[in-house]
Formats: C-alpha cells, sequence, structure tokens
C-alpha cells in the first residue's frame, strides 16, 4: 500500500477534518472553564514557589498540557458543538488523562470498543463522525473508516505527523526505521503503520543488542523472537539491518533517544567506514519540542533540595512515566499518581512505583517542614494538579493539628 498517496487522497477529502469547525472561541473558553487553575497560575508568578504552613511546593517550569494535547481536547470540544445530534466516536483515548477522556464521554463522545486486544469498527455506522486522538491512528484504521464513510476528524499531533514523515523518507530510500518506543503504544503503532520495514526498540540496552548483531552477526532466530512482537513481516536481521535510518515515538526520553541514534551511527560508520555512512545511515530530529521541554525541567528541579516528588498523569501515559524515572535516578522518593483522589486522608496514598502495579503507602508526607517538587505529564489539566496540591497542604494542615 502506498501510504503516503493514501493519506493526501484521504487529505483532500470533504470527510476529512483537521482545522477545527470554527468554534476555536468556544472551544478554548469551555478548557479554559474546566482544566485551568488560578492556583497553579499563581505560583507560575511567584517563580514557581508556593509555601503554605511547612509545606513548599516547587513547581516543575515547564509541565502539564502541551499544544498538541490542548489542540487536540479542544478540537474535540469543536466536534460535539458542529455536530450536535450525531453519533461521534474515538479510535484512542484523546490523550491519556482519565478526567478529559471521562469529560468526552459525558459530552457523548464513544470510545470504539477492544475485543480481545482487536479494536470493532464494525459497530462504527456509515456517516458516523470518529476522531482520531493526539496519538495518531493506523494507516489501517484511516482506511477503515474511509471506507465507511465516516466522517474523520484528525487531532493527530503535529510531532507525530513528522516521524510519520520521518519513516515514510526512510521508506522511498528502502531504509528499515530503527524507532525508539513501545511496540504496543498507539503512536508507535501508528508511525510503524506508515513505515516499510521496521525494528522497534525499547531501550538503549535493546538497540545495543541491535548494535551488537550488526557487527558481529548472531542467531537470526533468537533475533526474531526477542523482537517477535516489535518488527515488520517477514523482517530478516541478517539483510534487513544494512540500511537503517532512526525515529522515536515523541514521549520517551530525549537522552535515550538521542544515545540510541549515537550508537548506531557509529555502529554503521565502523561496519561500512565514514566515507559509506550516508549511504547505510539516516536521522532526523524528531524529538518533541514539549516533551523535550518538560524533561529539561524536570533536570532543573532535581537538582534542588527536595524531599519528596509528586508526579501527576495517566498511568499510560509514557511521558509521564519517564519525567519520574528522572526522580527516580537522583534517589528522590518518587510517587506517580492520575488524580487527587489518590491522595487520600491519614496521609495516605495510592501510587504507581516504575514498572509495578497500584500500590497503597501509609505516613508518605514526613513530619515537618517538607519541600514538595510537583510536576505533571503533558495530559495533565492545570486544575488536577491544583487538585493534588490542595490535598497535601490539607494532609499536613491535618498532622499538625
Amino acid at each position: 500500500m502506498d501510504t503516503k498517496a493514501f493519506k493526501r487522497s484521504l487529505q483532500q477529502s470533504e470527510n476529512y477534518h483537521r482545522k477545527g469547525f470554527g468554534h476555536a472561541e468556544e472551544a478554548a473558553s469551555a478548557l479554559q472553564s474546566e482544566y485551568q487553575s488560578n492556583l497553579i497560575q499563581q505560583i507560575r508568578d511567584n517563580n514557581y514557589t508556593l509555601q503554605r504552613g511547612d509545606v513548599t511546593i516547587r513547581l516543575a517550569e515547564a509541565f502539564g498540557f502541551c499544544w498538541g494535547v490542548e489542540r487536540a481536547v479542544a478540537m474535540a470540544y469543536e466536534t460535539r458543538q458542529h455536530f450536535p445530534t450525531e453519533r461521534i466516536w474515538i479510535t484512542n483515548e484523546i490523550i491519556h488523562n482519565p478526567s478529559v477522556n471521562q469529560r468526552l464521554r459525558e459530552m457523548q463522545v464513544e470510545f470504539i470498543p477492544v475485543e480481545q486486544g482487536e479494536k470493532d469498527f464494525s459497530i462504527v455506522g456509515v456517516g458516523d463522525v470518529v476522531i482520531l486522538p493526539a496519538f495518531g491512528a493506523s494507516v489501517q484504521e484511516m482506511q477503515v473508516l474511509n471506507d465507511k464513510g465516516c466522517t474523520i476528524v484528525d487531532t493527530t499531533c503535529p510531532w507525530v505527523s513528522k516521524v510519520w514523515n520521518t519513516v515514510e523518507k526512510h521508506k522511498k530510500k528502502a531504509y528499515t526505521s530503527i524507532i525508539h518506543g513501545k511496540y504496543n503504544h498507539e503512536e508507535t503503532v501508528a508511525t510503524s503503520s506508515f513505515a516499510g520495514k521496521y525494528l522497534i526498540v525499547l531501550n538503549i540496552a535493546e538497540a545495543d543488542y541491535v548494535s551488537n548483531y550488526i557487527l558481529n552477526g548472531g542467531n537470526p532466530e533468537e533475533f526474531l523472537a526477542k523482537f517477535s512482537r516489535a518488527c515488520s513481516a517477514g523482517f530478516d536481521p541478517d539483510t534487513d539491518l544494512e540500511c537503517i535510518g532512526i525515529a522515536n515515538q515523541t514521549t520517551m526520553l530525549k537522552s535515550e533517544t538521542e544515545q540510541i541514534g549515537k550508537l548506531l551511527e557509529h555502529t554503521m560508520m565502523k561496519k561500512y567506514g565514514p566515507d559509506k555512512l550516508n549511504e547505510h545511515f539516516q536521522s532526523f530530529n524528531t524529538i518533541c519540542d514539549a516533551t523535550q521541554e518538560r524533561q529539561d525541567a524536570m533536570f532543573k528541579l532535581v537538582d534542588e533540595k527536595i524531599d519528596l516528588m509528586l508526579v501527576i498523569g495517566g498511568f499510560n501515559s509514557s511521558n509521564t512515566t519517564h519525567l519520574q524515572e528522572i526522580a527516580i535516578e537522583r534517589g528522590i522518593p518518587s510517587y506517580h499518581i492520575d488524580s487527587a483522589s489518590r491522595i487520600g486522608s491519614g496521609n495516605r496514598i495510592e501510587h504507581k512505583p516504575l514498572h509495578r502495579d497500584l500500590e497503597i503507602l501509609e505516613n508518605w508526607l514526613p513530619d515537618g517542614k517538607i519541600v514538595v517538587g510537583v510536576t505533571s505529564g503533558a495530559s495533565t489539566p492545570d486544575k488536577v494538579v491544583e487538585e493534588a496540591i490542595e490535598k497535601i497542604f490539607e494532609l499536613k494542615a491535618a498532622v499538625v493539628v
């Protein structure tokens, strides 16, 4: 399938919309009232610091809703306003935040059901309105919806589209796309659907395995078993790693994406020589600005004297998880929650430790004066951050009393 031609044809269709419906002002007003916070703005204006009683809050200088997320949510609101009576679906969570997705359900935006790991598009009727989320949708899903004659509202973040353009360039030159990401994340699923040959690596350890195979060879059966769910059909590690290009899931840790790129660049230079590098390796900068800004702000925050870190965002949010990793690497106690409801009375918190299921911890806030670092993922509204901060103030005040 010529994915580039299909996308061009889809974008020229009268059933395809990517720029909203002229209700931007109303959508912006709704987002401001539902998701913005006067308290958070106050903290921003006070050098990202707020002290109350024994608690000092230090807020990261970049956090929360990014432009792409805000745009996607605003377009979803516009869609409901423009199609007040039509049945509206969304192919995935609009963003990785439970409160925002619940709000869409309340607006009668329905989510495509998943049966045994597969989305059931049979439930979508001819002419229904379907929203593609900020993470995008696979080209196969777009084709199904287009064939049904659906009205498609595409809120895909432009940074994600930029990655798609990159793998299209790889495919044009018959390069294999090495994608730094999570093979089952909807963004990476979408990106790989636009690629030709591809291999998805989760981290530097997997990239190192690939590098070693390129330089020294190995057992192809072992290789394919290791990447069984993370490579294109018919992938042959003995031939498909001769020419490679780098791409990434936009929410991955920037430093690791760069590390993987440099490792594979040096690998191909060693294998084929510096004069042949451009014939075997391609790299374009596809690191999302917003992801980078939030990670940079987190690195700056953890350099300060902080007693503990609160990281707020959806548990399935990749960019939020990577923010948590930064605090953990610095040895700072870190608590990942998706909403203020996880902070309970009696100094109790229900949180998600890295790579583990939810746990309940008693007496998580230390006695006496404390400094709490706070950040949030790119899909987290300021209002949710405000609610969590207020819960901390309440708990500490109760302890003092």
